[in-house]
């Protein structure tokens, strides 16, 4: 009988457990609608660069640093999305842009680099991106 009224004290607990995690989850997919979307646009840039390397345009080996600057432009896209709708500990939007456009710079110049595109500028161009948004970054704590 005691063992009986344990195990119905557990499956109470866990049940209890539970239901918190789902509204924790609930909670979780409400206040950040765009985190579902992000793995469908992400399944969708790796499912054309996978397409796109099949016909022949792209080799295979480039197909990584594609899917690595089109996330970069969909996490500028997201800064663009989210610039009004900020949580108070959520990160600025100019450091999620900030983010998305090292992102896409690192991921074009990989490819720039295994077409030998502008192979001797990739450096450079890597370089002008940083400094423009370091001094960015300084002129908007500057106007505080």
């Amino acid at each position: 009988m005691e063992n009986l009224f344990l195990q119905l004290q557990n499956s109470v607990q866990n049940a209890e457990k539970n239901s918190r995690l789902d509204d924790e989850a609930d909670k979780l997919l409400t206040e950040k609608p765009f985190t579902l979307l992000s793995y469908g646009v992400f399944f969708i840039i790796v499912a054309l660069c996978l397409a796109i390397s099949a016909s022949g345009f792209i080799g295979l080996f480039e197909v990584p640093s594609i899917v690595i600057a089109l996330s970069g432009l969909w996490i500028i896209v997201l800064a663009i999305l989210q610039e009004g709708k900020r949580d108070k500990y959520a990160r600025s939007t100019f450091s999620t842009l900030s983010w998305g456009l090292i992102i896409s710079t690192i991921g074009f110049t990989w490819f720039l680099y295994s077409r030998q595109i502008f192979v001797e500028y990739l450096p450079v161009m890597f370089l002008l991106v940083i400094g423009i948004l370091i001094i960015i970054a300084a002129l908007r704590h500057w106007k505080k």
